[in-house]
């Protein structure tokens, strides 16, 4: 099961390094890593996509609270969230046919034409994962993709739930 973990801990060299340090000795695989300084610069937070089942995720979520840099771990998968994910994808348009095709999945997807030139497009959209996904399907059925990069997963817990220390 697909689980998306928030964690708020302080911005110090080597704080993210132990803390992957946990999925790696115990064998968990982060399919994505999102980290950046909150508002207070003092503090970073991450947001990490694994998978398991509730077991697995009470142990890893025990485990990174152990983290003396580590104030504070929530499971974001286990309420209503928000969750948002980034791509840039840069496609071969070295036709009018195949342009106006790449143009229509934009709009279909609300995507955005970030940048072109007489041969590519780079195309920017945003979205939940699979949406991410379709939309690189999508664009592969009738051009070739040339390159993508991904920012992974941030998400913040709707309501009054929030990540503070």
């Amino acid at each position: 099961m697909r689980r998306i973990l928030s964690v708020l801990m302080e911005n110090e060299p080597g704080a993210l390094s132990r803390l992957v340090g946990v999925f790696s000795q115990r064998g968990y695989n982060i399919d994505s890593l999102s980290v950046a300084a909150t508002h207070d610069k003092s503090l970073s937070r991450l947001t990490i996509v694994t998978e398991g089942d509730d077991k697995v995720i009470e142990q890893i979520t025990k485990q990174v609270n152990k983290l003396i840099d580590v104030l504070k771990v929530t499971d974001l998968s286990d309420g209503i969230h928000v969750e948002r994910e980034l791509m840039l994808i840069k496609v071969a348009t070295r036709s009018e046919s195949v342009r106006a095709e790449v143009k229509r999945n934009v709009d279909i997807f609300r995507a955005q034409i970030v940048d072109a030139d007489s041969a590519n497009y780079t195309i920017q959209v945003t979205g939940i994962s699979d949406k991410l996904d379709a939309f690189a399907h999508t664009l592969a059925q009738s051009t070739e993709i040339i390159e993508v990069s991904r920012s992974g997963v941030c998400g913040l817990a709707r309501g009054e739930k929030a990540l503070r220390p």
